[in-house]
């Protein structure tokens, strides 16, 4: 099944050296966009990777995926500028980022982008591999959630 790429819009101000996805730069299944955006891509047919929504499912395999990157100082402001794209949630999984919050709690379903990707990926049936390959904390995450990278 093939299905439209990953597009990932990373917020100007995010710390490039503690960017998660950066590393996926240059794959020919995923497209990066500067936030804020002057032209919009074209998303029909996708999905917003959300911390609410309806639960991502294998019923949205067909769908191409919005992942929004940025702190969640940031998250605001760029999910009202998508806020017309279909939001889908990832509850129940931990994520291995050692992330200190200054303005108050993170959410408690709060991932690594990298982390929000591949759960995306597993859960739609798509191949995982060489997502977690520059993540430093991909083998704590991995077994904080139950998954064998070698099984992927």
């Amino acid at each position: 099944m093939t299905h439209p790429p990953t597009i990932i819009v990373r917020h100007k101000k995010e710390n490039p050296r503690k960017c998660s996805v950066l590393p996926l730069k240059g794959r020919a299944d995923v497209r990066f966009f500067s936030f804020p955006l002057k032209e919009l891509p074209d998303l029909t047919g996708y999905i917003r990777l959300a911390a609410q929504g309806a639960p991502l499912s294998a019923a949205d395999a067909v769908a191409g995926l919005l992942l929004l990157d940025g702190s969640w100082r940031a998250a605001d402001a760029m999910t009202r500028q998508f806020a017309h794209v279909e939001p889908r949630s990832l509850a129940g999984y931990i994520t291995a980022y050692p992330r200190v919050s200054r303005l108050g709690a993170d959410p408690v379903n709060g991932l690594a982008s990298i982390e929000a990707l591949y759960i995306a990926h597993k859960i739609l049936g798509r191949p995982t591999s060489g997502l977690l390959d520059h993540y430093h904390w991909a083998e704590q995450f991995l077994t904080l959630n139950g998954w064998d990278e070698r099984k992927a």
